[in-house]
C-alpha cells in the first residue's frame, strides 16, 4: 500500500516498489491489514502537500467509482477528473474537482465507507500517478484514453438528466460524455 512517495525498480525483481517518506511510514497501514476510512483519507490529504493530496484523492476517487474496471477503464475515470480540473469550473485542485457536490462517488459516499481491497488501491493510486504525471505534460504530448470526456457514468447504476447521445467512449461499465 502507497500514499506517498516515488516508484522505482528494485534489483532483486522486476516488480515496481514505492519509497515512502519515513516521516509518514507510521501512518501507512501495512498490506495485510489495509482497511481505510475514506474520512482518513481526505484528511491526509488535507495535511498533505498539494500534489501529494491531489494523488491522494485521485486515488480515492479511481479506487471508489472504477476499482473493478481494467487499467484502462481506470485511467479514462482519471482523466475525467484531470479535464474538469483544467477547466477550472469544478475546482482549482483535483480534491476539490472530486468532492464536488454530487459530482463523483466521493461527494456521494459515507465518510465512513472502509476501503478493504489493497490490490484494487495499489492499482488506483499508480493511475492517480500516471494520470498526474501526464497532465503535466504539454497538451500535444498527453496521451487521451477519452478524448473530450469531461462527464462518465456506469449506466447500470445511474441514468442523470445530462446524460443525452451516444457516449464518445463505453469502456467497461463506464460509458464517457462530453456535455460542457
Amino acid at each position: 500500500m502507497v500514499l506517498v512517495g516515488h516508484t522505482r525498480k528494485t534489483r532483486r525483481s522486476d516488480r515496481l516498489e514505492t519509497e515512502v517518506d519515513p516521516h509518514l511510514r507510521s501512518l501507512i497501514p501495512s498490506r495485510r491489514t489495509l482497511t481505510m476510512k475514506l474520512a482518513w483519507l481526505l484528511w491526509l490529504a488535507s495535511v498533505l502537500p498539494q500534489q501529494e493530496a491531489d494523488r491522494t484523492c485521485l486515488a480515492a476517487m479511481v479506487y471508489l467509482e472504477a476499482r473493478s474496471e481494467t487499467q484502462l477503464g481506470q485511467a479514462a475515470v482519471a482523466e475525467v477528473a484531470m479535464r474538469r480540473r483544467e477547466d477550472g469550473r469544478w475546482g482549482d485542485d483535483i480534491c476539490e474537482v472530486v468532492s464536488s457536490r454530487m459530482q463523483f462517488a466521493i461527494s456521494t459516499t459515507n465518510k465512513n465507507y472502509l476501503l478493504r481491497n489493497p490490490v484494487a488501491w495499489d492499482s488506483a493510486w499508480k493511475i492517480a500517478d500516471h494520470a498526474l504525471q501526464m497532465w503535466d505534460l504539454p497538451v500535444a504530448k498527453r496521451e487521451f484514453v477519452v478524448p473530450n470526456a469531461d462527464h462518465f457514468v456506469a449506466e447500470e447504476h445511474a441514468s442523470p438528466a445530462w446524460m443525452k447521445g451516444q457516449p464518445l467512449a463505453v469502456i467497461g461499465a463506464h460509458s464517457f460524455y462530453r456535455v460542457n
